[in-house]
């Protein structure tokens, strides 16, 4: 079977990593955790982008040269990604010479096509955005940094294939997501469609891959950069490992590179004749104050700092259940603890040490014994849809139905009261204390794609090394673990 692929963008590495970049990366490795949970296979790519003139007016800021530059920077994500625990199958540098090369060889494809022709330009062109702009554009007011150029270039012809991009986004519902997203690109194409400027001559940009058949020129850092896509999976290279991942199933990006993901790319691939990714799904920005983190602004929170003092997984479930996919979300200290206290401390939290104190105050630490019947915490499960909510990318709505699975654990335990029940009816109390137990694991393993060392933590007090999510996975006559503060109430 084909792997469920999913990819997050390629990282810009003219600064350091910032919490926009950690969303998409956890919400790329939760949804790849999900889908394994759900006995899937997956491939996550993510890396980054070190071409460009961004990278190398950095580079030349700091005395260095480009790759040095992106040498130096590249670790610093790769610590992130590791500190907020993200399994990924391939991280991809376009500086790598497995990706340069596929660029080159696809260039030369697209050009044997007939869809890459020379031409002399005159034009707006965005310094800060490092692309041609429309004359509308330039009249929005919206770019900074912008200069009139003439110079003589390579052209793919996006022209070529508006219609039948038009086609696909108006056909295929699920294409570009959300539907606000895909109004938008459908709005774009309405006009003329122009063709895409793909190179740069090296006497104003040379940090770039050189266009194979005329070396004075590098490669658009776009159409370099949305490639690592296919060459991480081995296009050209090895067919097997190439169709066990393409097409992608989802492309995570944000909002703010939609065109190129979604006009751009496509037609890339059309030209190709490869077939388009599933999903291209654009996801809002974290804001503080209602604005757009940005590093101009001075607002950007180091998710590195909430991980040292509140743990990398209730900053990853703060971010996996707050923000509704498709919207912005607004980042503020009140409501990070507000929703810690409120679901980790106080409902997944105190319903761990409850249940596994009172197993080990009243049955010696033994999972109790259990019945078969039906209970009612058992018949709620099948209210939990997994693989709808993934196909619905609605990981607010998913997360939200297990935390009310854990509420009604809680539920459960105050209807009962088998801290009073073991006094008259030990057996039924024993009973009790097993479904909540059992429930427990079961929504334990649910959020173990959002918090995966918490969860292990909480599993390993429950004496529990199974991973089915069906019913009596927890074997009575096992010996809990040891007792510890899960969640930490945060006192302000």
């Amino acid at each position: 079977m084909k792997n469920y692929y999913i990819t997050t963008p390629i990282y810009y590495v003219n600064d350091k990593p910032h919490i926009g970049h950690a969303y998409t990366t956890i919400l790329a490795d939760t949804l790849s955790r999900f889908r394994q949970l759900i006995n899937q296979k997956t491939f996550f790519l993510t890396g980054l982008d070190e071409h460009g003139l961004k990278v190398q007016q950095a580079a030349e800021k700091n005395g260095a040269n480009p790759q040095d530059h992106c040498d130096t920077m590249a670790p610093a994500f790769l610590e992130l990604w590791k500190r907020l625990n993200i399994q990924y199958s391939d991280f991809i540098r376009t500086t790598e010479e497995r990706h340069v090369k596929i660029v080159q060889n696809i260039l030369t494809e697209v050009y044997n096509n007939g869809d890459i022709y020379k031409d002399k330009y005159e034009g707006w062109y965005s310094i800060a955005e490092e692309r041609f702009i429309t004359k509308k554009e330039l009249d929005s007011g919206l770019f900074r940094d912008v200069k009139k150029i003439e110079e003589e270039n390579y052209f793919f012809k996006m022209s070529k294939y508006q219609d039948q991009l038009i086609k696909k986004i108006e056909d295929d519902k699920e294409f570009i997501q959300p539907s606000t997203r895909k109004n938008e690109v459908l709005g774009f194409l309405k006009q003329d469609l122009s063709d895409l400027c793909i190179s740069r001559p090296k006497t104003r940009l040379e940090w770039g891959i050189e266009i194979p058949f005329d070396k004075d020129y590098v490669t658009y850092v776009w159409f370099d950069a949305l490639i690592n896509y296919i060459s991480s999976p081995k296009y050209s290279e090895d067919k097997n490992n190439f169709e066990e991942n393409w097409p992608a199933d989802v492309h995570l990006i944000g909002k703010d590179i939609l065109t190129t993901h979604s006009v751009y790319w496509p037609t890339m691939l059309m030209s190709l004749d490869l077939p388009l990714p599933k999903t291209i799904f654009a996801h809002g920005w974290w804001l503080t104050d209602e604005e757009k983190m940005s590093k101009s602004l001075g607002n950007i929170i180091s998710p590195l700092m909430l991980i040292d003092e509140f743990g990398v997984d209730s900053v990853r479930y703060y971010l996996m259940s707050e923000m509704v996919l498709g919207l912005d979300a607004t980042f503020s200290m009140d409501s990070f603890i507000k929703r810690y206290n409120s679901d980790l401390a106080n409902d997944l939290g105190n319903l761990v040490s409850r249940v596994s104190t009172l197993i080990d105050k009243n049955f010696d630490g033994i999972i109790p014994q259990c019945n078969d019947d039906k209970n009612d915490l058992s018949n709620q499960l099948s209210n939990i849809d997994i693989e709808e909510k993934l196909n619905t990318f609605k990981m607010d709505g998913l997360i939200q139905s297990i935390m009310d699975f854990v509420r009604s654990i809680n539920v459960y335990m105050e209807k009962n009261q088998p801290w009073k029940l073991v006094k008259e009816d030990k057996d039924l109390a024993g009973i009790v204390l097993y479904n909540a137990a059992e429930s427990l694991r079961i929504a334990t393993l649910m959020l173990s794609p959002v918090m995966p060392q918490k969860s292990q933590e909480i599993l390993d007090t429950l004496g529990s090394n199974d991973s089915s999510l069906e019913w009596g996975g927890l074997k009575s006559g096992e010996k809990i673990g040891s007792i510890n503060p899960i969640f930490p109430r945060i006192v302000k």
